[in-house]
Parts: structure tokens; sequence; C-alpha cells
């Protein structure tokens, strides 16, 4: 299991990447998966980075481990900022026109769509967020 700890900035997503592409160095994995859980990634630190400590800073820890049969990554995300269950915001309506529909949403759509599973609680006035993605080879 590895951990990184880093103030919750838009800056940083850069240190996020690194910080999952260095546990993946070594597998087969395809480009597709690889971009997939990436988008995922960037899709959760920029929503904590943006919308979790409301004008103040905080902080953001990212645990990951890889794990085997099937091979994976499990990904935490946990933050001290506002509680935001992302389980609770409804699909976009995808059959409104562009400008019918409501601003947001979509990001949260992207990462159900990416991840094999999404997981959240609300523990020690702390959001936990984890997802999983099985790691097709490429």
């Amino acid at each position: 299991m590895n951990t990184i700890t880093i103030t919750a900035k838009i800056e940083n997503l850069p240190n996020v990447l690194n910080f999952i592409n260095n546990q993946l160095n070594g597998l087969n994995i395809s480009g597709k998966t690889l971009f997939q859980l990436e988008l995922a990634i960037e899709e959760i630190y920029v929503n904590i980075a943006r919308y979790a400590y409301v004008g103040e800073e905080g902080a953001v820890t990212i645990t990951s481990c890889i794990e085997e049969d099937p091979l994976q990554i499990i990904v935490e995300f946990t933050d001290s900022g506002v509680p935001f269950n992302p389980l609770e915001n409804e699909d976009p309506d995808f059959s409104q026109k562009t400008e019918e529909k409501e601003i947001g949403g979509l990001g949260i759509h992207l990462i159900k769509k990416n991840v094999d599973s999404l997981g959240y609680k609300f523990h020690d006035n702390k959001n936990v967020l984890t997802i999983k993605k099985i790691l097709n080879s490429g």
C-alpha cells in the first residue's frame, strides 16, 4: 500500500498522476485502461481541489494498492472537506438539449463509467472515496 498526502490544489494534479503511474510501472496495461484510470483519477482529484474546502486550503490523502486475481488497482481519496457523496448524484439526462441541461454532474458520470467499482463513506468527519479498476493487459 502506498500513500501520498498533498495540498488539494489543481497544480498538484501531475503529482497525483505520477504517484499512480509509478505504481503501474512494470505492468502490461492497455492504453485504454490507463486512459480510463487517469481520467477517473483526474476527475476525482480536481473535484476535491475545487469544491471540498470552499475557499480554504486543505489536504487530500491518496492511498493505493495493486491486487492480483484479477489484477486491479484500488485507490482511496480521503479529505476533510465538505461532506459530499457523489453516489447520490443523478446521472445527467442525455435526452435533453444542451441548452436545457444543468451544469455539472458529467464528471461524476465519467468516473462511474471508467472504473469497475466506486464507493463512498463519511468516516471520522472525512470523505473517503474508493475506486477499483481492473488492469486489462495491452
